[in-house]
């Protein structure tokens, strides 16, 4: 099979929550296991660092990722889903898994695929362990797909556990309440293990003291022992400066532009600072190098990502409440004559509480990306009208936007987002490819 054959294979044959929501996500760690018992345990064989987190999870996981990296490390990365290409899930120094892997992977494994019967992202997280294994990483930064407890990357035991941010996403798989999603996001803590929180919540907090407790694992809270403060932005990067409770005094650039990595930022040198007390030599000027080249070290998009100036365009893959707020505080800190968004959404999003945020003085282009899960245009164009957010239809993202760019002048604002998949259909057109 070719390559495009393989991934053709996985998609069809296989739940995707991309593309079939809930149903896809299976609710324990039985295939997972098997899958790996069959491949010898691969995740037994790399040392690794697990996060999970509503929001700010992939943006940490490639922050942690580029200064091990920077450091001089062998740093494997697992995220998801990717935009461009499959393989941006599974990467090694920045490097995507090579597509001869991936072929090779799936045919040796063709029968015990059929037999486990598992989801898209099961036998994506097996594969992602096996290649780590392969490659005799250093360190391999694993992020959650889902929740924690019951996701597939849970069968690690890692060196550190990380959690971001909780807010409302996934309600009807995860809870009803902060307390109930944070739970589920608290099972990723290890007996033993230290685990660092980047945002201390009160809504939260006892939840992740409990479990600690329970587990003995030592517990950080980062925005506890760091606080932060923005400095400036320009055109390429932020630069913020932290301050810490025992007097440590550091000035970080930053190349994700986005406020909300400021609070990121704080759970990640907490980690680091634990990565370093478990023998990892990493210094200083690791950390500035590393959190000033995230994009080229690990091939993030888009997060707060430019992709034209004049008119001024940028994306983002916020894509719930919590999200869309910190979308909003940069929007707001931005200047522009005019405001145009295009905006699309999944199905099973709270449009109630999303909605409510965005700003009723822009023209609106609304879409849906080429998902069964998309929601599609009319309907979201209806339920934003409730709010007076007022634009046209399009039934495809690619339309939406180049309407967007013929309506916008050199001194308006262009903002795209709203999914992760309407950002992985705008970024083409803004001339970015899978490599």
């Amino acid at each position: 099979m070719t390559y495009e054959e393989v991934i053709g294979y996985l998609y069809s044959r296989l739940p995707m929550f991309t593309r079939d929501g809930a149903s896809a996500f299976k609710k324990d760690l039985t295939n997972i296991q098997k899958l790996c018992d069959a491949l010898g345990n691969p995740q037994e064989h790399f040392r690794s660092v697990h996060i999970a987190g509503t929001n700010g999870k992939g943006s940490s996981s490639h922050m942690l990722a580029s200064v091990c990296q920077t450091a001089g490390y062998r740093t494997a990365l697992y995220t998801s889903p990717h935009l461009l290409d499959f393989r941006e899930r599974i990467k090694v120094n920045g490097e995507m898994v090579p597509k001869a892997f991936v072929i090779d992977f799936v045919k040796t494994n063709q029968r015990l695929i059929e037999k486990v019967e598992p989801s898209f992202f099961e036998v994506t997280v097996a594969l992602a362990f096996y290649y780590f294994a392969y490659m005799e990483v250093d360190i391999a930064i694993i992020e959650t797909g889902l929740g924690g407890r019951l996701d597939s990357t849970n069968i690690i035991q890692p060196l550190l556990s990380l959690i971001t941010n909780i807010s409302f996403d996934h309600m009807h798989m995860l809870g009803n309440d902060l307390a109930e999603i944070a739970e589920e996001k608290a099972g990723i803590i290890k007996e033993g293990i230290p685990v660092v929180i980047s945002e201390k919540q009160d809504d939260t907090a006892f939840v992740f003291i409990e479990h600690a407790t329970k587990k003995n694992a030592p517990l950080y809270f980062a925005s506890e022992q760091w606080q932060f403060m923005q400095v400036r932005t320009d055109n390429h990067y932020q630069y913020i400066r932290l301050t810490s409770k025992t007097g440590s005094d550091w000035s970080l650039k930053l190349d994700l532009r986005g406020h909300y990595q400021q609070k990121n930022s704080l759970g990640v040198i907490v980690a680091i600072e634990q990565l370093i007390h478990r023998g990892y030599h990493i210094t200083t000027h690791h950390i500035q190098e590393g959190l000033s080249a995230v994009q080229k070290n690990t091939g993030l998009f888009g997060r707060w990502q430019t992709l034209s100036i004049d008119p001024l365009v940028i994306c983002d893959t916020g894509h719930n409440e919590s999200g869309w707020k910190e979308v909003m505080q940069n929007i707001n800190a931005t200047r522009y004559q005019s405001l145009h968004i295009v905006l699309g959404v999944m199905r099973d999003k709270d449009l109630n509480h999303m909605l409510q945020i965005l700003p009723q003085k822009a023209h609106y282009y609304f879409c849906n990306p080429k998902l069964d899960r998309a929601l599609p245009a009319p309907i979201l164009q209806q339920e934003a009208s409730n709010f007076q957010l007022i634009g046209e239809a399009f039934t495809d993202v690619e339309t939406a936007v180049k309407q967007a760019l013929s309506n916008a002048e050199k001194e308006d604002f262009l903002f795209i987002g709203g999914s992760t998949f309407v950002v992985a259909e705008a970024l083409p057109i803004f001339g970015f490819h899978a490599e």
